[in-house]
Formats: C-alpha cells, structure tokens, sequence
C-alpha cells in the first residue's frame, strides 16, 4: 500500500516527565530526533507533517541524507498566546516557569509566545522567515489545558483572520488546533487549511469545513492513552472527568464529521518515544471511531497527501506517482494489524527500500544509493503548499 502521510506528529519531543524536559541537553533532544525519525519511516510513515518542534535544519537534513527519516514538512513553532496553551510553562506553587521546556530556545528560533494584541500576524512572519512550510496556531486550549474549565478561545476571530492572509502573502497554509465549536468556526471562517483535533465539533461547524474543504486532523491516539491514564490515579480528579469525556467524545465527532463530508486526514500526534514508530496505530483508531476500513486507509495515505499538497506525486501508487510503499505480510482486515509494531515489513522511500523485505532480491539493497543534495530554496515549492522534499531517496 502507499506509504503513510502523518498529517500531526512531534518528532522533537519524546517525554512528558517535566524534570527530564528541564534537564536534558538540547543536544540530547536532537539526537533523539534523530531517533523518532529512523522509528517513524521504518513504521511506515513516508511524510510527516510536524506540528511543533522541528525547524527547517531537521528537514534539510532529511533532503541531505545525514539521517534517515520521512518526508518532512516543519512548521518550526506552534503560536499561542502569552500564558495560555501551549506556551511551554511549567505551572505549580512556587514553581511557577514561563521558560519553554517542550521546545527549548535556541538561537534562531522564532518567538512562539504572542504577548500582546494584533502581534499574531508578526508571529507568523517570524516562523516564515525562519523556513516553516506550515503556520500552526492554537486556536483554542486544549483538553488537559493547566485549569479546569472548558478550552479556552485564544484569539479573535479577526486577530486569526489576519494571521492567515499573512501566511497566504508567502505562499504557507495555516493549520488550527481548535477545540469546541466556537473555534472550529473561528478557524474555518479564518481560512485554516486544516483543524487539528476538533473535539466537540457540531453539526454547523462540520458543515463549515466540508463548504471549504477543511480538513480534520482528530488525533484520537493521544485521547485514549489519557483515557486508559485516568483509570491510574495519577491524574487530578477535574483531570479524569475530562479525559474521560473527551474518549466519549472521539466517536461523535468522527460521526459528524463523516456525516457532513468533511475530509478526515491521520494524524498520530506522537511525542513520546513509545509513541514514535507506533504512528499507524491511528489507522485502527479512526477504525474502531467510525470510519469504514477504506476510509481510514485513505486518511492515512491520499487525503493525508492532498492535505499537505503533494497529492499529485505522493499517497497513492499509480504511473507517475512517487514510489513510496510500504509491504505488508498480512491482510489487514479490520485494521488492527496496524496496533502491532511488526505490521509493516517492508518500506520504499522514493523507490529506494529503507526497510528491505527478508523476500527483496539482493540486487536492490547490494549497493547504497548517494545522498540526495538539498534543492534551490524555493525551487520545490507548490504553489500554494508546503516544501515537498524531491522524489528521489531520502536517507544516506
């Protein structure tokens, strides 16, 4: 079958242990980058949209070979505003932090924090000029935000509106993590390319997306793993209710969207090295959350595709079509293959195998093919789409 697109991962971050977050190296966290890459495309995952955390070096280093990952389109940084979610705070008596310790500073890095009113649009600037094929944006908080209380709305319809037409001047797409109706609408009605997660979407927000085509990125792997979290103890009593709400959630908002039309793309939302190199399991998710088993396939791979605008060379196999593949050894049926971290046993990056099959003639893993060298900036731009790394192999 074609290669996986994870539309939603974060391939620099790997714990969510806060004393490991504040104390390990920067050089530490690239290095397990480096880790989670390798694990995604020998899971199967060709293209990878990151949702936070990588910059444009990780990615050139992709295109150069200096390590083997997928396909990678970056948005460097997700933007939030100044002490909501996602601004990367450690929140606790007397230990209260505004130091980013999901995505550490380091020279070069663009702001991520908007502090004060009308500054998004600067924001997204920033994260442009610092190479991201995407703009992401917090839309709203999210399900564990620091507080109880539903997600908060994070900026004014207005404020996302010109963030957007900002982004659109250089060419960039924009992606929303919104939660709730009132900012799934806010991002639709801003010109968002895709809402990530979407929780509580209604009917009239569903309708929204499908008139303009936006496309769903529901994460549900993520929820579960805190659903199953809250049966330990270890979660704050406001904390289980909502964690289990939101699993209670996942399939109603997977039925809305279906029943409106709207274009339902996977997204795995890995950030912890147990979850790195598990990306499929999100295909048995959307399974047992709604989807028909050619739905869910078609999430991970075309529509996936057409999201990040490589549609016309990626996510399917056909002439003319970048042979990327993975090989599987068993019918996949339900689906639930795809939860076992030996389903994939075989992988094609640009017709290259990264992971050759134990059946692959000899002739095709005897002698290593040379690095592929980065493009021109600018020259493998779609139009109005993220970078798209060349066909040819990825990996050194």
């Amino acid at each position: 079958m074609p290669g996986v697109v994870d539309c939603h991962a974060h391939v620099t971050q790997s714990t969510y242990d806060q004393f490991e977050l504040v104390t390990a190296p920067l050089s530490a966290r690239y290095l397990q980058t480096a880790d989670a890459l390798r694990a995604s495309l020998q899971a199967g995952v060709t293209y990878l949209r990151d949702a936070g955390g990588a910059d444009a070096g990780v990615r050139d280093a992709l295109v150069a070979g200096s390590v083997p990952g997928p396909r990678l389109a970056v948005c460097i940084v997700a933007l939030s505003r100044s002490g909501r979610h996602g601004d990367g705070g450690i929140l606790g008596p007397g230990l209260e932090s505004a130091d980013d310790v999901l995505g550490p500073d380091y020279p070069g890095r663009p702001p991520h924090s908007v502090v004060g009113a009308g500054g998004l649009p600067a924001a997204v600037r920033g994260v442009l000029r610092a190479g991201a094929d995407w703009v992401m944006i917090y839309a709203s908080g999210g399900v564990m935000s620091a507080r109880p209380g539903s997600p908060d709305f994070q900026f004014g319809r207005s404020e996302l509106t010109a963030a957007v037409a900002e982004a659109a001047r250089y060419g960039r797409p924009v992606m929303m993590h919104a939660l709730g109706e009132r900012a799934v609408e806010a991002a639709v009605a801003a010109g968002a390319r895709s809402v990530e997660h979407g929780l509580g979407l209604s009917e009239r927000a569903a309708a929204a997306m499908a008139a303009r085509g936006v496309t769903l990125v529901p994460t549900l792997t993520p929820y579960r793993d805190l659903a199953a979290l809250a049966t330990t103890g270890l979660l704050p009593g406001w904390a289980v209710d909502r964690a289990e709400a939101t699993a209670a959630s996942l399939t109603e908002t997977i039925a809305v969207a279906r029943a409106a039309g709207v274009p339902i793309a996977l997204g795995s939302d890995a950030r912890h090295r147990t979850r790195h190199g598990a990306n499929l399991a999100e295909i048995s998710q959307l399974r047992r959350a709604g989807l028909t088993a050619p739905e869910a396939l078609l999430a991970a791979t075309a529509t996936g595709a057409r999201l990040c605008g490589v549609g016309d060379r990626l996510g399917r196999i056909a002439v003319g079509y970048t042979f990327d593949a993975i090989l599987l050894d068993e019918d996949p049926a339900e689906l639930r293959i795809f939860e076992r971290p030996d389903a994939v046993s075989g992988v094609f990056l640009g017709g290259r195998p990264v992971l050759a099959h134990p059946r692959l003639p000899a002739s095709m893993t005897a002698s290593a093919a040379p690095p592929v060298r980065p493009v021109p900036d600018g020259a493998d731009r779609a139009a109005a789409g993220p970078r798209v790394l060349p066909s040819g192999p990825a990996t050194g």
